[in-house]
């Protein structure tokens, strides 16, 4: 393995350190943000790495610019996610929206996308199974950062049993997306390559997620519908890769 290509990999553990010591902290706004800054150099470094300056754009053009537009268009409107307001906590906002945010899905729609591209060779099967894992993370973070008072909604119903204070119309709204955002990637980004680290980021973000849900946030409503639903996702990549 060239140095270059280490860089993923490296990456992953310093992301795996930093979500370790998350649920270890008081103040955890501050590694909530490193977290989110070290997920999406690994997520372009290997789109870099592996394909090219093009998916670089693809990806940051789809998931960064549209999750922007996207959140600033809910945060003025309501629509699609439901009326909601950002705290001040996650760092400096533009048009209401914490600049972290469209890094956030950034880092993980690209995970996403390739645990599809490898789980199968149908395109419109790729485009509903990435987004419908993308969607699904969001049932681990949206509790947990609501959780944390780093952003609420003003009208939370109807909401999933057991996890109150989020709507149903936010899950709906980014499995919106996520299907506009994974058709666009799915026409400029195809090809399969070493994608070995996104695929231990995905797995390790399902697994890590549940466990942390359960044991160290008290969230676990929210592990039992995202361990069920993500899992949905995540495991026909984990039997494929199982049977290589």
């Amino acid at each position: 393995m060239t140095t270059v290509r280490r860089v993923p990999w490296v990456l992953l553990g310093c992301l795996i350190l930093a979500q370790i010591c998350y649920p270890l902290l008081d103040d955890r706004a501050a590694i909530t943000v490193a977290t989110v800054l070290i997920g999406v150099a690994l997520s372009v470094s290997h789109a870099l790495i592996s394909r090219g300056p093009r998916a670089v754009a693809v990806l940051i053009g789809t998931a960064m610019l549209g999750g922007f537009l996207v959140e600033a268009v809910g945060v003025a409107t309501g629509f699609p996610f439901g009326t909601y307001d950002y705290s001040g906590e996650l760092g400096p906002k533009l048009l209401g929206v914490p600049l972290i945010i469209p890094l956030a899905w950034t880092w993980m729609a690209w995970p996403a996308w390739l645990a599809a591209l490898r789980i199968t060779g149908s395109r419109p099967l790729r485009i509903v199974v990435a987004a419908f894992g993308l969607a699904c993370w969001d049932l681990f973070l949206d509790p947990q950062m609501v959780a944390e008072g780093y952003w609420s909604w003003q009208d939370p119903v109807p909401a999933l049993p057991g996890v109150p204070g989020i709507p149903i119309s936010n899950y709906l709204g980014w499995l919106g997306f996520a299907v506009l955002m994974m058709s666009f990637m799915s026409a400029k980004i195809g090809q399969k390559a070493d994608d070995r680290p996104m695929y231990a980021l995905w797995i390790w973000t399902y697994l890590s997620s549940v466990l942390a849900h359960v044991v160290f946030l008290d969230l676990p409503s929210s592990a039992a519908w995202g361990g069920i639903l993500m899992g949905a996702a995540v495991l026909p990549l984990v039997i494929r890769l199982c049977r290589r």
